[in-house]
């Protein structure tokens, strides 16, 4: 398996486990997250691609994407209330489910770990969906911790 910066090339792959994910969000809040749809048109997912603030990470397997980590450069300069340290959002971070099992996700997880402190980020952050009781215990057992919980109330 090798993890690197994900080309062009990877697009079927990348867009393969985008559909994984959705599937996992339509499944379990159908109010809120449509079934069949895609998250990114293809010249979107192109533009992020080659956007080095929004890096994506790719662990393959010859020409297979087994996962992806979508990652965002946030800093918040000159604001009012927050500090400007540099945190590495990790948008995304999915496994293909014939690959899972096979520590593809630890392995990128530890990639983006390491690259956030070899480019001097201060934290690393992430959303996980309560509805993934899986990527919840897999989060926790990187070593993640809540840092603020989101709240809703339906109507």
């Amino acid at each position: 398996m090798l993890i690197r910066r994900a080309k062009n090339k990877d697009l079927y792959g990348i867009n393969n486990l985008l559909k994984q994910v959705l599937s996992v969000h339509h499944e379990g809040r159908p109010d809120l997250f449509k079934g069949n749809a895609k998250k990114y048109t293809d010249d979107e997912l192109l533009d992020i691609i080659n956007d080095d603030k929004k890096p994506i990470f790719v662990a393959t397997e010859g020409e297979n994407v087994l996962g992806y980590a979508f990652c965002v450069y946030v800093q918040h300069i000159d604001n009012n209330i927050l500090t400007d340290i540099k945190t590495l959002y990790i948008d995304d971070l999915c496994v293909d489910e014939n690959a899972r099992g096979k520590h593809v996700g630890k392995s990128l997880y530890e990639y983006v770990v390491n690259f956030a402190k070899e480019n001097g980020f201060y934290n690393i952050t992430l959303n996980v969906w309560e509805l993934n009781e899986g990527a919840k215990r897999f989060y926790e057992k990187c070593g993640l911790s809540v840092q603020k919980t989101g709240m809703e109330f339906i109507l």
